[in-house]
């Protein structure tokens, strides 16, 4: 085995972190306000083909990234509109979501492109080439993301407010802080960030949009947030070992040492042996998935 075999697999898993990364972020500043989302891998699906459709109309990937990030913002209001406005439940918003996106993008790939199920984009966003493989600006942009928001959430007022109304949303709101408003743009944060994620996979990272092309992301990405211990720092490392799995398993494929099937496996079977390894350790906010009503 030389360097290349060693290294390939390394830079893959600089790609394949990018999604999980972003969403875990997102998922975890959300959650430290108090609101749970389990429909990312719905805004994953519907990003990514929004964002594929805008890329091509407008020649640009980075449209289509920016398109992405713009569905991702909406499902977000959609969801902290009946969340935290409307004191709805926490997780069938989300499941709406997933089941939303299973329905339209499906649909919208026939229904827009004329193909069933699959559509390849002729063009990709620039890469940075090395001798083991490309990488995308998106990698520093993502580290990036993942320490400022970790900044953001834990060294500044904005972040102990957002911690607070996650926390104990009775004691901020006798305190002044609009509690509502935190946990809405919160919400809009956490969808927009799984958005870009969506759509980096499409213009970006596969050149492709499929209707499955989420392949459990989403949930991989509420496993690492949990991993994480709802630190969007330590989720960058969480996100880059379920990235590696993920990677992993592509480059092993074609080369026919392992059973394809059990190969496809690898990045589901790691995420169970994980999360089972850490249940009952981690500590979400004590508000986290229950509305506040004012009394």
């Amino acid at each position: 085995m030389n360097l290349t075999d060693i290294m390939s697999p390394l830079v893959l898993s600089l790609m394949a972190m990018v999604p999980i990364v972003l969403t875990s972020v997102g998922a975890a500043w959300s959650e430290r306000a108090g609101v749970v989302s389990i429909g990312y891998e719905g805004v994953l699906l519907m990003s990514a083909f929004f964002g594929g459709i805008l890329a091509e109309v407008s020649g640009h990937a980075s449209i289509g990234l920016l398109g992405g990030l713009v569905v991702g913002i909406l499902l977000g209001m959609l969801h902290g509109a009946i969340t935290v406005y409307l004191k709805g439940d926490h997780v069938i918003p989300g499941i709406g979501i997933n089941l939303l996106a299973a329905g339209v993008v499906p649909f919208g790939i026939l229904a827009y492109w004329g193909t069933a199920g699959q559509h390849q984009l002729p063009f990709k966003l620039y890469h940075w080439k090395t001798p083991y493989g490309e990488i995308s600006p998106m990698v520093p942009i993502t580290i990036a993301i993942a320490i400022v928001t970790w900044w953001v959430l834990f060294k500044t007022p904005l972040g102990l407010r957002v911690r607070a109304v996650g926390e104990n949303p009775e004691a901020a709101d006798a305190l002044g802080i609009n509690v509502e408003k935190y946990r809405f743009w919160s919400t809009v944060y956490g969808h927009a960030l799984a958005g870009l994620g969506g759509a980096f996979m499409s213009v970006d990272w596969l050149g492709l949009v499929h209707k499955t092309m989420s392949g459990g992301r989403g949930f991989i990405a509420l496993a690492n947030m949990v991993f994480s211990n709802w630190n969007p720092l330590v989720s960058l490392i969480g996100g880059w070992l379920f990235g590696f799995f993920d990677a992993l398993a592509s480059w092993l494929a074609p080369k026919h040492i392992i059973p394809g099937q059990f190969i496809l496996m690898l990045p589901y079977i790691m995420t169970l042996i994980i999360v089972a390894g850490i249940i009952g350790k981690a500590k979400p906010p004590k508000w986290d998935g229950r509305p506040y009503k004012r009394e």
